[in-house]
């Protein structure tokens, strides 16, 4: 008698999204969700520092270099995750008017369009 059948795993790829330029951007994208949480907590955190009476300890942690530095990371992965999410939109969601399938270039760019004008007035309320 033998014993039990062995199955053949073939070994692991553990570089496979090195291999194609698509898989190489939806891993970082995936990754940039790390990013992501990271300025949602910071908010967080700054909310409950104005709310707690502690925003001079937290302008202070704030101010360090590498804070900074972690900060502005956190801003090109955040600009790039929201990117690539917006052009995925029309990939995801099909709008039809009246029977016409609208365009997915008239999608995107309308995704941008309000992006940028949510930018705007967030930009204009912060610094006025």
């Amino acid at each position: 008698m033998t014993g039990p059948a062995r199955t053949y795993r073939p070994p692991r790829d553990r570089i496979w999204f090195l291999r194609s330029r698509a898989y190489t951007l939806f891993v970082a994208r995936e990754l940039t969700s790390v990013f992501v949480a990271w300025t949602i907590a910071y908010l967080v955190l700054l909310v409950a520092a104005v709310l707690g009476g502690t925003l001079a300890d937290f302008t202070a942690l704030a101010g360090r270099p590498w804070m900074i530095a972690l900060n502005v990371v956190a801003l090109a992965a955040t600009a790039f995750h929201s990117v690539t999410f917006l052009n995925l939109a029309p990939k995801a969601t099909v709008v039809r008017l009246d029977g016409w399938r609208v365009p997915a270039f008239m999608i995107q760019g309308g995704n941008h369009t309000a992006w940028l004008l949510v930018s705007a007035v967030l930009f204009w309320v912060v610094t006025r």
